[in-house]
């Protein structure tokens, strides 16, 4: 109770700053504002010989949060813990070679699964920005409770991995749980007729099956397998550990205790968080009657060391990097989507510059609407035939309609574990006639046309409906095949065979030809530069464009105003698995809810494919 008090009372105070300021109280106000500007700090700084906190379970992204979302969370004083992959990597680069910074602290006390949606592929970017940071001969230290796979594979990076002496560790490989709904619609009476091309399109299997088919299964097994590999070789390389005794660990129990953990060297210490306190603080040559370590946040220090802004720097030359991050749809699309129109008009936009040079198009999407993808192309397209480079770097996740947007590029970077492929189009036709006579509700009609009411939902689709369908689906399958067969310079015979909607990994998607080469972010921003010929003389500009200086400068004031309250709003919520399957249902549901393709036709990998 006195918690919601807390957050009710801080809800307040944000809003009324917001009234204050927006609806006007003459100079006064005008002057407060002035004076709080004015006195306000220079920002964090940074001491001499500090550590860089990484708290784990930052929720890592690709793009910055939009203008909406700053302002929303700056009000209502629920901001979670957030940062663009870019700065993470920008930090972590500036830490390596600033003397003031004498390691990094990776804080995985918040639990297993704590964190926020960043997949492997961005972990390894991280995880190889870590590793170029201890190569520099300073320290990485990690300390944690309960160790998932995915935060131990970023802390088997540190010199010192410690757990606390009731901690555990899970090493026990990776599943992926669907879930399936079609026992539900029947029950419920919500009809479902499905329209699809390719043997491997998963993506309607839970509207019409209660279990994997064969196909879905055996790409599941082959994608989880590759990615489970890469985990293995990645985490024995950096812990002097075989990876074939990696894959005994996780075959023979399902939780290691602290002890085992380092009886088995996973971990190099089982101690407590005070004592790795102590160690940190003769590190940064503390007092020893000093509460704690000279210390940064990771969010901190990125502000106090952050770029020069573009006015600053003197070249013209820049390369756009376009965050294509979320579900793919028609028209302007919301936060966290990728809206056809919106991003059409950016990349137009982009093009209209003489400034830009090359594009980097960032994908972390699993697809969604195929007009909207094919809206999308079209601009990658004539952005090229206009000279300009366009260079793809895929995050976690770049399939189906992800792909569609990627095929006409320059150059494709992927990493091994990013999730690809999916070339694959499915139509989902839903009708509710059983559900509503059942409740005593229905429907009649009147029309001009034998199809004038096709698109109702109050019946199912006719055969000869079904068969208009089903050459619109086949239609844009054979222009998806096409388009990468052009833009991957592939034989059509070839890309049908890799297609079907079959999902791969970076790895094997290299192996066949779908990208051109194992890299992240930074590699594809350095190949940009490269066929651009830019040499040095660049700066970079990122889109969507992030949230302006006034929300920036409310979302800090609301954190000063929780921390004067004592509120803490970066506790994780508990990880019940009942919580997590709700998630699961809660997000089928909202996948359902993105399906806006005007022509009812969609390129997306198989629903939420999650590696657990």
């Amino acid at each position: 109770m006195r918690n919601f008090i807390k957050q009710t009372f801080a809800s307040v105070i944000g809003s009324l700053l917001g009234l204050f300021i927006f609806c006007g109280v003459g100079a006064t106000g005008l002057l407060v504002l002035l004076f709080a500007a004015a006195s306000s700090d220079s920002g964090p700084q940074v001491k001499d010989k500090s550590v860089l906190v990484f708290d784990l379970s930052m929720n890592i992204t690709d793009a910055a949060p939009s203008s909406s979302e700053v302002f929303q969370q700056a009000l209502s004083g629920s901001e979670e813990q957030r940062m663009t992959l870019r700065n993470v990597l920008d930090a972590i680069e500036k830490a390596r070679t600033d003397k003031r910074i004498v390691g990094i602290y990776l804080d995985a006390t918040k639990g297993a699964g704590t964190g926020g949606a960043a997949g492997f592929a961005t972990l390894k970017e991280v995880r190889q920005a870590l590793e170029k940071f201890r190569a520099a001969g300073k320290k990485v230290i990690a300390y944690g409770m309960e160790w998932s796979e995915r935060e131990y594979y970023v802390s088997s990076v540190a010199d010192t991995v410690v757990v606390n002496p009731l901690g555990a560790m899970e090493v026990n490989g990776f599943s992926s749980q669907p879930m399936f709904l079609s026992g539900a619609l029947q029950k419920y009476g919500v009809g479902v007729q499905v329209i699809r091309v390719g043997k491997f399109k998963g993506a309607v299997e839970p509207f019409v099956l209660n279990k994997l088919s064969p196909e879905n299964r055996e790409q599941t097994q082959k994608l989880l397998g590759d990615v489970w590999s890469e985990w293995r070789s990645a985490v024995g390389n950096s812990r002097k550990i075989d990876p074939t005794k990696l894959q005994n660990i996780a075959d023979s129990q399902p939780i290691l205790e602290a002890a085992e953990a380092k009886k088995l060297t996973l971990v190099d210490k089982v101690a407590y968080q005070d004592q790795v306190v102590d160690e940190l603080k003769t590190l940064t040559d503390a007092k020893r009657e000093d509460r704690t370590f000279k210390q940064i946040s990771l969010s901190d220090y990125a502000e106090a060391t952050d770029k020069k802004l573009d006015s600053e720097i003197s070249t013209a030359n820049k390369i756009a990097v376009v965050y294509a991050e979320g579900e793919i749809v028609d028209g302007q699309g919301e936060t966290g989507q990728v809206g056809g129109t919106r991003y059409a008009r950016i990349l137009n936009r982009i093009r209209q510059d003489k400034n830009v040079k090359a594009v980097v198009l960032r994908i972390n999407s699993p697809g969604g609407s195929a007009t909207a993808a094919e809206v999308i192309q079209r601009e990658v397209k004539l952005t090229r035939e206009n000279n300009i480079p366009v260079v793809v770097s895929m995050g976690d996740v770049a399939a189906s309609g992800g792909y569609w947007i990627a095929a006409d590029s320059n150059r494709i970077f992927a990493e091994p574990n990013t999730i690809t492929g999916s070339i694959g189009v499915f139509g989902l036709l839903l009708n509710f006639q059983k559900l509503a006579n059942d409740n005593g509700i229905t429907w009649d009609a009147v029309k001009t046309g034998k199809f004038a009411d096709n698109q109702t939902v109050a019946r199912p689709k006719s055969p000869e409906e079904l068969a208009v369908y089903q050459r619109s689906v086949n239609r844009i399958y054979n222009l998806f095949l096409n388009k990468v067969s052009k833009g991957r310079k592939l034989p059509q015979e070839k890309v049908a065979e890799i297609a079907q909607g079959r999902v791969w990994s970076g790895t094997a998607a290299k192996e066949i030809g779908l990208i051109d080469e194992i890299g992240g972010l930074d590699a594809a921003i350095g190949h940009a530069a490269q066929i651009a010929k830019l040499g040095e003389n660049w700066k970079l500009q990122e889109y969507p464009k992030r949230g302006t200086f006034e929300e920036r400068f409310f979302s800090r004031a609301a954190d000063e105003v929780q921390t004067a309250l004592g509120i803490d709003n970066t506790k994780p919520n508990p990880k019940h698995l009942l919580n997590s399957e709700l998630q699961k249902l809660q997000q089928e549901i909202q996948v359902l809810q993105n399906l806006n393709d005007p022509l009812n036709v969609y390129a997306r990998l198989p629903f939420n494919l999650k590696i657990e």
